[in-house]
């Protein structure tokens, strides 16, 4: 039984459908899609698939999954909470599941919506069936309603203390979108985004403005991962997983966590910094590229001073002298991101993940990529994940 998750697995295929705002179609179809798409990349046949796990959130059961894309006997399957704060969690289960042996290729995936049916950014008004109720009553009679209004509030006191500005905001914006606007599948391909575009767009919660948020649109996203020995023999090149984390800390609650002291930080990111970082003997002098969840702008920022790539503080400065374009210290969010690219619940960003380290990325950097790290969502219990090349 392996004593750790480093080079235990790998991810050997990805799917994604059409993203859009009307799919016409059920979350079952688009599931389908994705995942099917995800075994064919990886070059298996869908009986071989003996592992799903996706998000609570979801609405499509694994059974009718299973017999959608022809999957065999299932010897493993799994449910995570948290929104976006699930994605790099459920690779953590399928590798968990691939090393020990509970299954051989597990898919994860999310398919949603999120336009033309549950839109996330509605809120949680008249949508409460959990034991969350507690927490968000004490700020709902605030107008504290919605994700962004939450992130703005943290955003507030990050911004005033480390002297972050909406243009810096702005920066990470149009940062996102110069890779989107060369990517097809990228609902803003085509469509730069100029400064005093983001500074005419109208706020949202202050002082987050329209193109500080994630998109809502439709679509699917799925990921098959299999054992290190598996994926060599497959079609694609693999990405081995060196390392995956989950991470939630004292005090964390739904993404506003106004228990805790300091609000200015991340503190379950860190966690799941130093636990992946650890896991496989690495730092952030060894990440050549990264997709950082992004369903905020000031969550980037924010996040690369928890994954150690400066100090306190100091992130803002990264992003003004370039450090998250092309040609940047870390590339980031190469694909556009959930801010331009779609918003899949942070899936499509490990997607992206996997293709930096197949060279296969739209936006492939021009410097060798040799690990890339993908983050959960933030403000929530959370994950990360270092993805890098086979050393055989």
């Amino acid at each position: 039984m392996p004593t750790t998750l480093s080079d235990e697995a790998a991810i050997a295929g990805i799917g994604v459908t059409a993203f859009n705002k009307q799919s016409g179609v059920s979350e079952l179809s688009l599931a389908a899609q994705a995942i099917s798409a995800a075994i064919d990349d990886a070059g298996i046949k869908a009986s071989e698939v003996d592992g799903l796990a996706s998000y609570t959130l979801d609405s499509t059961d694994e059974i009718e999954v299973a017999r959608a894309v022809g999957a065999g006997d299932l010897t493993f399957f799994s449910r995570m909470n948290y929104g976006g704060g699930a994605a790099v969690c459920l690779i953590h289960q399928a590798v968990m599941a691939v090393a020990t042996g509970a299954a051989k290729n597990v898919v994860v995936w999310r398919a949603m919506n999120g336009r033309s049916g549950r839109r996330m950014g509605r809120g949680v008004s008249g949508d409460i069936a959990s034991s969350d109720i507690i927490h968000w009553s004490w700020y709902m009679a605030y107008g504290m309603l919605t994700p962004v209004s939450w992130v703005a509030m943290i955003a507030h006191k990050y911004m005033h203390q480390y002297g972050v500005t909406s243009e810096d905001l702005g920066r990470v914006a149009i940062s996102q979108r110069n890779y989107a606007v060369t990517n097809p599948r990228s609902l803003f391909y085509g469509k730069p985004l100029t400064m005093e575009a983001y500074m005419a767009s109208k706020l949202i919660a202050e002082p987050l403005r329209l193109y500080d948020c994630c998109q809502e649109n439709d679509g699917g996203c799925a990921i098959l991962v299999t054992s290190v020995e598996r994926a060599r023999d497959l079609v694609q090149k693999p990405a081995i997983i060196r390392g995956v984390s989950q991470a939630s800390t004292r005090g964390q609650e739904q993404m506003t966590s106004f228990y805790r002291d300091e609000l200015a930080s991340l503190p379950e990111m860190e966690l799941a910094a130093r636990v992946v970082y650890e896991q496989c003997g690495l730092g952030p002098q060894d990440i050549d590229a990264a997709c950082l969840y992004d369903a905020f702008t000031p969550e980037v920022i924010m996040q690369l001073e928890s994954f150690g790539f400066c100090g306190r503080g100091e992130a803002v400065d990264m992003v003004r002298e370039g450090a998250l374009d092309i040609d940047g210290r870390l590339p980031n969010n190469t694909h556009g991101g959930l801010l331009s690219e779609a918003y899949i619940h942070g899936m499509n960003n490990i997607a992206e993940g996997v293709r930096l380290i197949r060279g296969t990325s739209g936006n492939q950097p021009g410097k060798a990529v040799n690990h890339v790290l993908v983050s959960s969502g933030v403000g929530v219990p959370t994950g990360a994940l270092i993805l890098g090349t086979d050393r055989a």
